[in-house]
């Protein structure tokens, strides 16, 4: 297989259901599915089970035991389960473009990893998109959005541009090319090299911090946002703490100070 999708969860079967159904009708088909559940409860296994017997890419379910936010260290373990050089992320609220997996092999290189974004919609929004919406594309439709109540906003060039104005985008956009949970990807051996995710992190900035210690490796970012498109799912966040935050921006300081390349507290530590 080419690549390996690697996707987050944590007892949001609704969610999850629509990004399967995302990757399940994507333009390259050749990449397996990789659930990187952070201790869900048995209805998650019973949805993957189901799905698993309906697609036609491999739908791999890494699971631990529910003990808080450890998101980086399932992420982790499905690196290690992974069986392909090339790794996608993304995240079990983001339903993928059907283009999603072809643009991010056509502009993966040697020495880079790649930076997307997201497009969010509002929580109406995110309950209506059903399964014939998603192979049907409505939901990366504006005209469809907006007859559903989107609201008017440049931000809406994300989903209406493609070919050479996506480029331009590209090139032109303000943001910088981070690593983005929801939407990066970068040869497997540049991320075990860097021993992966740092465990010692809870939500905010996780990701970004293992896109800086790649940078401090050596690598350089490429900026697909207006490539690779996803629509992200609107929900609730519970285990956002403001004392997790201040942690994770301590580590990542520390990152950037020291130049650091490999954690102590990351994919050997599992």
């Amino acid at each position: 297989m080419k690549t390996s999708v690697i996707l987050s969860t944590y007892n949001s079967e609704a969610w999850l259901e629509k990004v399967i159904w995302g990757l399940s009708v994507q333009t390259e088909i050749d990449f397996e599915i990789i659930i990187a559940d952070d201790g869900s409860g048995p209805e998650t296994k019973k949805l993957l089970d189901r799905l698993r017997c309906e697609i036609n890419m491999p739908l791999i379910h890494i699971w631990h035991e529910d003990d808080g936010f450890q998101k980086t260290k399932i992420l982790n373990k499905a690196i290690v389960a992974s069986t392909t050089d090339y790794l996608i992320f993304t995240d079990g609220d983001c339903i993928p473009r059907k283009d999603f997996v072809a643009v991010h092999l056509k502009y993966r290189e040697e020495g880079y990893f790649l930076s997307g974004g997201y497009f969010k919609l509002p929580l109406n929004i995110s309950e209506l998109i059903s399964k014939k919406d998603i192979e049907n594309q409505n939901c990366f439709h504006l005209k469809w959005l907006l007859s559903k109540g989107l609201k008017r906003s440049f931000k809406n060039h994300k989903l209406t541009s493609s070919g050479s104005l996506s480029k331009i985008l590209n090139a032109i956009t303000p943001t910088k090319p981070t690593w983005n949970g929801h939407n990066a990807s970068g040869w497997k051996k540049d991320i075990i090299e860097i021993n992966g995710f740092n465990q010692e992190m809870q939500y905010g900035g996780e990701d970004r911090e293992l896109g800086e210690r790649l940078v401090n490796k050596g690598l350089r970012s490429k900026q697909i946002r207006y490539s690779a498109i996803c629509v992200h799912l609107d929900h609730d966040r519970s285990y956002v703490n403001e004392a997790a935050w201040k942690k994770n921006f301590e580590i990542r300081e520390y990152t950037k100070k020291n130049k650091v390349v490999r954690t102590t507290f990351g994919i050997d530590s599992i």
